[in-house]
């Protein structure tokens, strides 16, 4: 027998595979007008470009680049405003360092201009002391040894002394007149290579022949031993019938050789006068012209020519 032949379904019989065939007329037609309008979305791009190539308020884009600022402003700003905390939360922590580090720069600064200001008061003091005592040596024809107050004598030792850091080899010696910018400070008790022990006129011990400025009257002065608005001094004149007015100025007297006092060194001036009745005598009240509780620059009257170790102020105010 001859095998069967499979038998094809009543319903696939006369079936033929599709075939692609021809696009329709409807699909050729939709793909000309995507076509067309992406070409003319690429031409709009372009024509945009070349117009917006010189912005401002010439561009003929500028009324619409407005139209679209004002519509989506707002909204961006919004967003932003939204966001910000969020973005922002990474630079929080540079921006504290950094400020951190800006605070501590401007205290180190702030510290820094403080301590200049202070020294430049301190350094302008010193220049116009220093200027002082060349005034001081030209107008009395002197030559002056500077040098620094470093220490006060012990309040328990009831004296008024101070200690210059200008001894022997600066060429400082006993009985020399020392003297600021202001007036007449004292006279050199002591002196070692490096320092001199110097006697204030305030001293209670200390006792300064005088001269009235006005009337050229002479006379002593004696200290009370107090310092700064107490540290007067007594003035009672050789002539005791006569007084110093109320103002008067008083100067040194001078001594024989210099020592221990200059003549014409400016000393203090009258604030009070008293009358003895009982001795027919005046006694007059001198405020001191130096303030003895702020002394720092002084100097000590040295014979013209004298070799010092730090430099003299001649007479003529040049420093030698």
């Amino acid at each position: 027998m001859r095998p069967s032949r499979p038998r094809t379904p009543r319903l696939l019989r006369g079936y033929r595979p599709l075939r692609p065939g021809p696009d329709s007329f409807d699909q050729r037609a939709e793909r000309i007008r995507l076509r067309s309008r992406m070409i003319a979305l690429v031409l709009a791009c372009l024509t945009l470009m070349a117009l917006d190539h010189h912005p401002g308020a010439g561009s003929p884009l500028e009324p619409a680049r407005e139209a679209m600022g004002s519509v989506f402003g707002p909204v961006e700003s919004g967003t932003s405003t939204v966001v910000r905390p969020v973005t922002a939360i990474g630079g929080w922590f540079t921006s504290k360092r950094s400020l951190q580090h800006d605070i501590a720069a401007l205290q180190s600064e702030n510290a820094r201009l403080k301590s200049q200001q202070a020294t430049e008061q301190y350094q302008h003091n010193q220049l116009a002391e220093f200027q002082g005592l060349t005034s001081a040596a030209d107008a009395l024809g002197r030559a002056l040894v500077p040098a620094h107050v470093v220490a006060y004598g012990p309040a328990q030792s009831f004296s008024r002394t101070v200690t210059i850091d200008a001894g022997s080899d600066a060429g400082v010696q006993p009985d020399q007149t020392v003297l600021n910018d202001d007036g007449l400070v004292g006279r050199v008790l002591r002196v070692t290579p490096t320092t001199a022990t110097v006697l204030l006129i305030v001293d209670t011990e200390s006792v300064v022949g005088g001269r009235v400025g006005a009337s050229m009257k002479v006379g002593f002065l004696r200290g009370r031993g107090g310092l700064g608005d107490h540290g007067v001094l007594d003035l009672q004149l050789v002539d005791q019938a006569a007084a110093p007015a109320k103002g008067d100025t008083i100067v040194t007297w001078g001594s024989q050789g210099g020592a221990p006092y200059v003549s014409g060194v400016p000393i203090g001036r009258v604030t009070a006068v008293y009358a003895s009745l009982r001795e027919s005598s005046h006694r007059a009240v001198i405020q001191p012209y130096v303030d003895f509780g702020a002394l720092d620059l002084v100097g000590v009257v040295v014979p013209s020519g004298t070799h010092s170790d730090r430099g003299v102020i001649e007479a003529d105010g040049s420093l030698q």
